[in-house]
């Protein structure tokens, strides 16, 4: 037997490995966060239970929940791929976490595949969990399955690239409070809770343009109304997946 058989060879591991293990790290991050939790399942959760069970918002004929359950769909996609990811992205940034990451054999562009895929595992779990209580308090969903998947996926990219736009360029505790402050300011207006059709004619025109109201609309006209797909909603959520990520790639700062 040859001296060599032995012999190490370092070297790092094939890219697709390390995207896999740094997204499954990602994933615990996100999941063991209280203030992540918080954001992600449990406003959601209480939202749909308390405005489908007490009627305190007019929301139109029919059922409460089967205008709610899409509109609470869209809400834990901002959530998540928005808010939760511009605070975590901000606080690694802050910290050196991201430099070090970016000085690893782990590529830039293989980092922040891995973040988008906590972000859609995170997602995968809480539709799941949405859509068993929405079906608990009487939901019926109608539509397909493949307009629902494009939504979600063009509105988990659009969010994706608004939040690391916001996490690359401003503070830690400015990116805290900001992207605090839009869940909030979209939750009211973003046609998750209130209909759009509530506000003055001027200001739903600009409301029916941000991402949250095409993601909500476009769900709600699949799964409330049947619809197939909505190519406005398909079209606001690309335009803005486009210049949110373009945005990011080109100004956000690794220190």
């Amino acid at each position: 037997m040859s001296g060599g058989t032995y012999t190490p060879a370092p070297g790092a591991a094939p890219v697709g490995r390390m995207i896999a293990a740094q997204a499954a790290f990602e994933t615990k991050m996100l999941l063991r966060n209280g203030e992540q939790l918080l954001l992600t399942v449990i406003i959601p959760s209480l939202l749909l239970v308390l405005f489908s069970t007490v009627d305190i918002v007019d929301t139109g004929g029919g059922r409460a929940v089967d205008f709610l359950a899409p509109g609470v769909l869209a809400l834990a996609v901002m959530s998540t791929a928005f808010t939760g990811q511009a605070i975590a992205t901000g606080f690694e940034r802050r910290y050196g976490v991201l430099k070090r990451l970016g000085a690893s054999p782990l590529p830039r562009w293989a980092l922040m595949t891995a973040k988008t895929g906590a972000v859609l595992v995170t997602e995968v779990l809480q539709v799941a969990l949405l859509t068993v209580i929405a079906l608990s308090l009487g939901w019926s969903p109608r539509g397909g399955v493949l307009p629902v998947l494009v939504l979600l996926l063009l509105g988990t990219a659009a969010f994706s690239g608004l939040g690391l736009l916001m996490a690359g360029t401003l503070r830690a505790e400015a990116t805290l409070a900001a992207a605090n402050l839009v869940f909030l300011l979209l939750l009211v207006g973003g046609g998750v809770i209130v209909p759009l059709d509530r506000f003055p004619d001027a200001a739903r025109a600009v409301l029916e343009l941000l991402p949250i109201s095409a993601l909500s609309d476009g769900l709600r006209d699949v799964l409330r109304g049947g619809a197939p797909m909505p190519w406005g909603a398909v079209g606001v959520l690309a335009a803005w997946a486009v210049l949110g990520l373009g945005a990011a790639a080109r100004f956000f700062r690794w220190e």
